[in-house]
């Protein structure tokens, strides 16, 4: 792979401006990038932080039209979503699968109208739905759901809908860009937009790693900065109307023996107007999420003392027991970028996106959710073509495969490994060739050494948070098992990287300071 010296070197030396520059190395981002690649724009993407720093790797790890937006009569949104969720899976069965998930009903009432309503959302996925839903007797319901609370229980209803691990596909989507010629770098900054007779004709940038400062010249500017639209829209130095209600999702890590269901538990109503999940993910269960409206926009956002509250109250509610402060494995916040409406909660706002182009020409794409990200690429791009000097042609990304697609993945492999689709043979032989590397990176994760070397070499990672929180995703499965193997992984990547002693002791310090704030305490809920 190209080191990102020579990245930093190509980018500043770059003589011709760019097609197409995008801010913003999220779902979003990485969708316009790929859209903008796939129609043979020369492109070039960059990221202040890391791939899916943000909102992108904090999400509930869904590929769904939303259940909960069907109440809502917001039919376009769903049906857009399902169509998205199936080519998902057919352009990614490496990343994203078929989930069985069951509503418990608690009262005889409930088993036609949410019966109904999971038809309805079957019926709208036409040919690519993932499976007819169908009513459960009490007893189909506790066999499939052990623990559920049993109390009034009368019975539930099974439907289907898609997961993934969000950072993994984020991470496909990188190597599909770079595969279709594109150019991405991370921690490198906009710090200001270019202008010239008052249009963006790019963005000085700052590498976060040597603090040097280039222009970048583009032709079309795509802003796709998710909660930090706003900020990037400001680097032009003029006043913007507010666009974004920005509002917070916790989620609690729980282990699977917690909850050894054999399918997702979802209940359809919470205090706060959303669903509620349960979701059995990389052998742990997933519990969330909330929704609290939040005035700042943090890139470490930390959950509240009333949203622990509120999911300890809804385990109890849901489960025969709740769980010991021990068996929460790890406590994550994200924050969704929402359009604003007046008047409404944000646990009433859609997930729908909008693209704005500016008089001085930015576009910016935000809003939206992950499963429609491609769309959202496919709608910027269709915006800049319009507008800006870009030829215009049809989207080509609708079945188009993501880097390591494919459809015979090892039976042997973990469904860990199964994340690597078509690469994992290429992992593999990294520790057949140093047998070291097939070392396990912790006891309790499961994830072995040759994990970082390849994360180094292949997917530009920089930092143990890179290694621990994304390429792998031990911060979100075990808080204090990826403390525990935080100086292993600084070791490994101070090889790759060539780093001394000095940065692997910082590089430790900086990634315990910021997982601490994914371990519970007690207290804090009390």
């Amino acid at each position: 792979m190209t080191s990102r010296e020579e990245i930093l070197h190509r980018i500043g030396q770059q003589a011709e401006p760019w097609d197409v520059l995008v801010i913003g190395g999220g779902a979003t981002g990485l969708g316009v990038a790929v859209e903008a690649a796939a129609r043979d724009c020369r492109t070039l993407l960059i990221e202040r932080f890391d791939f899916a720093k943000g909102t992108s790797s904090r999400s509930t790890k869904l590929v769904h039209g939303g259940v909960r937006y069907l109440q809502q009569l917001n039919f376009t949104l769903v049906l857009d979503a399902l169509r998205e969720r199936g080519h998902m899976l057919r352009n990614a069965p490496h990343l994203v699968h078929n989930l069985p998930f069951i509503v418990p009903a608690y009262n005889y009432g409930q088993l036609p109208y949410y019966g109904l309503g999971l038809k309805v959302y079957e019926w709208l996925s036409g040919r690519l739905s993932l499976g007819p839903s169908q009513l459960l007797s009490r007893r189909e319901t506790l066999e499939m759901l052990p623990g559920l609370h049993e109390n009034g229980l009368r019975g539930g209803i099974l439907y289907h809908d898609g997961q993934f691990d969000d950072v993994r596909y984020a991470i496909a989507l990188l190597r599909t860009f770079q595969d279709l010629g594109g150019t991405a770098i991370n921690y490198v900054e906009a710090i200001r937009l270019l202008e010239r007779n008052g249009k963006i004709i790019g963005a000085q940038a700052r590498d976060c790693e040597s603090g040097a400062a280039f222009d970048l010249q583009a032709k079309a500017v795509i802003n796709a900065c998710g909660v930090q639209a706003e900020e990037t829209m400001a680097l032009d130095g003029r006043s913007h109307p507010s666009l974004l209600a920005v509002s917070q999702g916790t989620h609690f890590v729980l282990p699977r023996s917690f909850f050894p269901a054999q399918a997702a538990l979802m209940i359809p109503r919470t205090a706060d107007g959303r669903v509620l999940f349960a979701i059995p993910w990389h052998g742990a269960i997933i519990v969330g999420t909330t929704d609290e409206s939040v005035d700042r926009v943090s890139t470490e956002p930390r959950a509240l003392a009333s949203e622990k509250e509120f999911l300890l109250g809804h385990i109890a509610r849901c489960f025969e027991r709740l769980p010991a402060p021990t068996e929460i494995l790890s406590v994550w916040s994200g924050l969704r970028p929402l359009v604003r409406k007046a008047g409404m909660r944000t646990s009433q706002l859609s997930r729908d996106h909008f693209v704005l182009v500016s008089p001085s020409g930015l576009v910016t794409v935000t809003g939206g959710k992950w499963t429609t990200y491609r769309r959202m690429g496919q709608d910027a791009m269709d915006r800049a073509s319009k507008f800006l000097a870009l030829p215009s042609r049809k989207s080509p990304t609708l079945e188009m495969k993501l880097h390591g697609w494919t459809l015979e993945i090892d039976p042997l492999a973990s469904e860990w490994e199964s994340v690597y689709g078509s690469d994992l043979p290429l992992l593999r032989a990294l520790s057949a060739a140093q047998p070291a590397l097939d070392a396990p990176l912790h006891p309790r994760l499961p994830y072995k050494q040759r994990e970082v070397v390849w994360a180094a070499r292949y997917e530009m990672a920089r930092t143990v948070e890179d290694i621990l929180a994304r390429r792998t995703r031990a911060l979100f499965l075990d808080a204090r098992a990826a403390i525990e193997a935080a100086p292993l992984v600084a070791s490994l990547l101070a090889q790759e990287l060539n780093k001394d002693e000095t940065w692997k002791a910082t590089a430790v310090a900086a990634f315990i300071e910021t997982a601490k704030g994914y371990i519970y305490h007690e207290e804090e809920a009390a």
